[in-house]
């Protein structure tokens, strides 16, 4: 369970920075396929964030960490929001990572990810 939704990750952050390209690029078709399949994606990385949740144990560190990923989902919505709209995103971006950075503490220094 663990590879699918690290891969799920992986893929989100490529098709969001790939998303925002194509707006960038004046290409509102494919900026709204990609950001279709994110939403997919998101899916994805909730159930299987949930099912790891399940698996470990519903203690404060864990619940912590999901909290982070959910806010990462929102803030990848809401940047690609404000991007199609060429609204300011620089408070979004400081959020996402700071967002970052406190999942991958807690993911790998405090939890140990990998021994799930």
């Amino acid at each position: 369970m663990i590879h699918g939704h690290v891969t799920a990750w992986a893929l989100a952050l490529i098709l969001f920075f790939v998303a925002i390209f194509l707006n960038k690029g004046g290409k509102a078709k494919g900026f709204k396929i990609v950001q279709m399949i994110l939403r997919v994606l998101y899916l994805l990385i909730i159930g299987t964030g949930i099912g790891m949740l399940i698996k470990t144990g519903l203690d404060t560190q864990h619940i912590l960490k999901a909290a982070a990923g959910l806010w990462i989902v929102g803030l990848f919505e809401m940047i690609l929001g404000r991007v199609a709209n060429n609204r300011r995103t620089s408070v979004f971006w400081i959020q996402f990572v700071v967002a970052w950075v406190l999942v991958l503490y807690l993911g790998f220094h405090v939890l140990h990810i990998y021994d799930i």
